[in-house]
């Protein structure tokens, strides 16, 4: 079917006609000029022949939505809606040079930038659920770069609210990202089948193709549809890619909706842990807290984090010492910055059994004041509420070991996140993990549990020997 041809971009007082940037299936996008204030900014306008009282009202919608939402750094931000004056409506959004859909089937995209995408668009669709909204469209193309290289998401024209969804009929599916349930018409959307398409977004990154295309096979829309209903999902086919990361895209394209990540939080969650284990920084997340929380977190966030800055070359053992170094540094300020009288240097010098006095009470002030500083570090990494484990026990079971614990009291959408011998494993909700043993292996882990993208104090270390094996 031949491409059509670009709308005759409107005329627009204030705004000055540069260029075609793309066309869709109602709408074209034009690159203007803005005259006050002066910048490039990205003009969508719907196609003249698709005007109706429906369509306007989607593209009405679309407005609102992205207005409510464009606060957020990683969703487009749009300055403006209106209606040209040949009747057609207009969005005037920010201007991103490029998308992501123009770079991953050309070149290959390093590990820690599609993460961080990951986590920066998942936290976007995150945002958009908490205020009751499903975006149905996400894939590589609507993810679009600033000028900075600050992926943003954008294109809401089928968002619907998450009420809605069960009843609104799926209209512009992009196939290859779209969940089996969704292509039966089961669903039109939920928070499922967008954890779905977040991780079908992600393998596509990763692998330079979306996750059930095959290279140089037949990939029309009968035969996709065909394989993301039945096809068992293959790895990214990169030898750079973990286990771990294959596992957790494997998870959220389950079959089954129920088996998949609960929530754009948790799959960030995922992406997270997987950064922790290829020694990356670790993406922050992006969802609006009440300010109360935000208050509370900001401090502790610090103490309590997975991630922090490290490098790759950085093992567990030095991170430890780098920790312990800042709470010894961090405790240490403490008590050197207790506030002086300017005129301590003008007083007596006091006789030498004062002094002694003097200092031995300075001495145990010194150590009291060390024992609130490491006390109040103790308390911030526990003030954020996150429960934590305190009884690990291991069971050498013929070629493995198996550890378990009490549950401690975890909420809904919290994880474990078990670290064996300083690696950590992908996030769990079962409070036991079997690792694999061999005769002579010494296996330790330590257990944390994660809530919100933070983690609370890890357990104390469970180490078991493996004298033999069956």
């Amino acid at each position: 079917m031949p491409r059509r041809l670009p709308s005759t971009p409107p005329n627009l007082p204030g705004f000055a006609f540069i260029r075609v940037l793309g066309s869709g299936g109602f709408a074209d996008v034009f690159l203007y000029e803005q005259n006050m204030p002066r910048r490039l900014v990205a003009v969508k306008v719907l196609l003249a022949e698709y005007v109706n009282d429906d369509l306007r009202r989607m593209f009405q919608a679309e407005a609102n939505l992205m207005a409510q939402l464009s606060s957020h750094p990683s969703i487009l931000t749009v300055y403006q809606a209106s209606v040209a004056a040949d009747g057609r409506p207009y969005l005037v959004m920010e201007y991103c040079s490029a998308t992501l859909g123009q770079r991953y089937r050309a070149v290959q995209l390093p590990i820690a930038e599609v993460l961080s995408v990951g986590v920066r668009i998942a936290s976007a669709i995150e945002t958009a659920h908490r205020q009751g909204v499903l975006h149905r469209d996400i894939k590589p193309s609507n993810i679009l770069t600033t000028a900075y290289g600050h992926p943003v998401l954008s294109d809401f024209g089928i968002a619907s609210t998450l009420g809605e969804a069960e009843t609104t009929e799926s209209v512009g599916l992009s196939i290859p990202w779209s969940a089996p349930e969704v292509l039966r018409d089961e669903v039109a959307g939920t928070v499922a089948s967008e954890v779905w398409s977040l991780g079908a977004t992600v393998y596509s990154l990763l692998a330079g193709r979306s996750p059930f295309e095959v290279p140089g096979g037949d990939n029309g829309s009968i035969a996709l549809i065909g394989r993301i209903e039945k096809a068992k999902l293959q790895p990214t086919g990169r030898s750079d890619v973990p286990k771990s990361l294959e596992a957790v895209l494997a998870r959220s394209m389950s079959k089954r909706p129920s088996d998949r990540q609960g929530s754009a939080l948790e799959f960030i969650r995922d992406l997270q842990a997987v950064e922790e284990e290829l020694g990356l920084p670790q993406t922050p997340i992006e969802v609006a807290m009440d300010d109360w929380a935000l208050a509370t977190a900001v401090d502790a966030d610090e103490l309590t984090r997975v991630g922090g800055s490290t490098g790759a070359a950085e093992g567990p053992a030095r991170r430890r010492k780098r920790r312990a170094a800042t709470r010894g540094a961090m405790s240490a300020s403490v008590v050197d910055s207790r506030p002086r009288d300017p005129s301590d240097a003008r007083r007596r010098t006091p006789p030498p059994t004062t002094r002694r006095l003097v200092w031995g009470v300075s001495v145990v002030a010194v150590v009291l004041v060390g024992l609130v500083a490491a006390g109040l570090v103790a308390v911030l990494r526990s003030s954020s509420g996150i429960p934590v484990v305190s009884d690990v026990r291991a069971a050498v079971d013929g070629s493995t070991v198996v550890f378990t614990w009490n549950d401690p009291g975890i909420a809904d959408g919290d994880a474990y996140v078990v670290s064996v011998d300083g690696s950590p494993w992908p996030p769990q909700r079962e409070p036991s993990l079997t690792v694999p043993a061999e005769a002579g292996d010494r296996v330790c882990v330590t257990v944390t549990v994660a809530r919100d993208g933070k983690s609370g104090a890890p357990s104390a270390e469970r180490c078991s020997d493996v004298d033999g094996v069956p």
